[in-house]
């Protein structure tokens, strides 16, 4: 697999995500008639009603679920399984922006569905790994395993963030986003840096033909020792009438 194997659109969306999403939500915090703190605000207040602006944020998270979808449909060196899943991921993770959370209480749908997109773009480099010495080293089997790993340890915290209440919530959700929408972007770029893998040599058939010829006749080598094709300059190879009769 070689670097063509990702278009140009492929490469465009995934370093569109992480910039539109980061930008994002720092827009909509600045947005906010209240001060907001993002160390202990979640992303999901940023687009609950009453929030300043709250359609900000929810088209930001629409647009960047786009964008993972158009990377997965590009990221053609991965396994179909993989892409699939980060395809999904994505669109539950643009449920959630359908389904905000509410100023009080909590959502069913909205914790679901984020759940769901959490799991979903964390968890699909297990299955988009593949083995093969021209494999480009973001698909490599250690490294979306351990792209996975560090997920769920970022996922972790964030876990125990919201059932500890150690005020830092917004800070390890922000560090789940900008992890995972890091994570396509950091693969796309391996393949389409990958060198193509060189192409066994195989000897050429006008060569291996002449050459018989040659040892069958015991006739001395003319000329230059490199294998050339009828046409070119003289004294180098017989015409091909010659070369073969027997």
């Amino acid at each position: 697999m070689t670097a063509p194997d990702v278009p140009w659109w492929g490469l465009a969306s995934s370093a569109v995500a992480p910039v539109l999403l980061v930008g994002g939500w720092t827009v909509a915090a600045r947005l906010q008639s209240t001060p907001f703190d993002p160390v202990s605000g979640t992303v999901s207040e940023l687009m609950a009603p009453g929030a300043t602006d709250r359609w900000v944020m929810t088209a930001v998270l629409l647009v960047v679920g786009v964008c993972y979808i158009v990377t997965g449909a590009a990221l053609r060196p991965a396994r179909l399984t993989g892409r699939l899943i980060l395809i999904t991921g994505a669109a539950t993770g643009m449920m959630v922006a359908a389904n905000p959370q509410p100023a009080v209480g909590v959502s069913v749908p909205h914790t679901v569905w984020a759940a769901l997109g959490f799991a979903g773009l964390a968890g699909w480099p297990a299955w988009a790994w593949r083995r093969g010495p021209s494999v480009p080293w973001g698909l490599r089997r250690s490294a979306c395993i351990g792209a996975v790993g560090t997920q769920l340890i970022m996922l972790a915290w964030f876990l125990a963030e919201i059932f500890m209440r150690a005020g830092q919530m917004g800070l390890a959700e922000r560090a789940v986003g900008v992890d995972q929408v890091l994570c396509p972007l950091a693969i796309v770029l391996s393949c389409r840096l990958a060198s193509p893998a060189a192409a066994p040599s195989r000897p050429d058939p006008w060569c291996r033909r002449t050459r018989t010829w040659r040892l069958s006749k015991h006739r001395p080598v003319r000329g230059s020792s490199r294998c050339r094709r009828p046409g070119r300059p003289p004294g180098s190879l017989p015409s091909p009438a010659v070369t073969g009769s027997r």
